[in-house]
């Protein structure tokens, strides 16, 4: 069994070195990608940045990393959001370069003095997968959380910040109780047949919209491994960035494996490969993302800091 201080680094670095990875090949289709497939961390290629950059997945990510040191606020989450977006906190280089409109619309709406869980659109076309990139950090802060309630009602609260819509919560949701279930040393695919009756009799008790819990079926009815990867996809949307999550991870051997797998799907290539890397840093542990990719990311002695205070706080 893994230290909880193990668990924590395998899973945020996870993030942040799938990031980096796939910040290079952003927006690339598969036939692209095919051509000239991911293989290690390389610099420029879309956004022009060195190698080892991140993009806004993982400033988020610390974002919320570094208010949950304080405890559970969701005033000072979004305030940390948007000290990213406007002070240039929690990022790579010194300035932002990448910013999904859903998000930047959150904020924004955040400074205008709307209620931080009012903030994230409601409407169906603002579900892409903005907050599923960031909701990492949950896993350990709820991790003595017993009242699934509870888990929810904080999971959703956070990702309302910036996405409000049933589909983004509930995928966050799921994608949390997944990863709770490899942080407690559960088998990969043992936590994803328990988490598929766990969601969808949470679903079941909470009078979810049925339609909408029904386009989640290929993951929570289904088998989502048994899917070939023609299948899946790596576009922006919420619940394709899940799907693909889950499959990387279930159809691949190591963290390297599955973080390289998300990023040849194409497309949305950074956040795909940070939201699989979450849970294959988890699940595969910190000492099995490869030394090099590690120590090539930005702000990498930050970053250690920044998790060992988050470990304090939970102590």
């Amino acid at each position: 069994m893994k230290s909880l201080i193990e668990n924590i680094k395998g899973g945020i670095f996870g993030v942040a070195v799938g990031d980096a990875l796939g910040v290079p090949y952003e927006f690339l289709d598969r036939d692209q990608m095919n051509k000239r497939p991911a293989r290690d961390m390389i610099g420029y290629g879309t956004h022009n940045q060195p190698e080892g950059t991140w993009s806004d997945d993982t400033s988020l990510t610390f974002c919320l990393l570094d208010s949950l040191c304080n405890g559970y606020d969701l005033d000072n989450i979004a305030s940390k959001f948007a000290d990213w977006l406007y002070e240039n906190l929690w990022t790579p280089r010194g300035y932002v370069f990448d910013i999904g409109i859903t998000t930047k619309n959150a904020i924004y709406q955040f400074k205008r003095g709307t209620p931080p869980d009012l903030c994230g659109g409601l409407d169906e076309y603002s579900n892409g997968n903005g907050s599923l990139m960031r909701i990492l950090p949950l896993v350990y802060f709820l991790r003595d959380e017993k009242n699934i309630n509870t888990r929810y009602d904080i999971v959703k609260s956070v990702s309302s910040i910036t996405h409000g819509h049933l589909r983004s919560a509930f995928s966050c949701f799921v994608y949390v109780e997944y990863a709770l279930l490899l942080l407690k040393g559960s088998e990969k695919f043992k936590a994803y047949e328990t988490i598929k009756k766990r969601s969808l009799d949470f679903a079941l008790e909470n009078d979810f919209n049925p339609k909408e819990i029904n386009l989640f079926s290929r993951i929570l009815e289904e088998d989502i491994s048994k899917l070939n990867k023609f299948d899946i996809k790596g576009s922006g949307y919420v619940l394709h960035s899940l799907e693909a999550a889950f499959w990387c991870l279930l159809t691949s051997d190591s963290y390297e494996e599955s973080v390289l797998k998300a990023i040849n799907l194409g497309e949305d290539t950074d956040t795909t490969a940070a939201i699989t890397g979450g849970l294959a840093g988890l699940y595969y542990g910190y000492n099995t993302i490869p030394e090099t990719w590690k120590l090539q990311l930005a702000r990498f002695e930050d970053i250690e800091d920044l998790i060992e205070r988050f470990y304090k706080s939970l102590l």
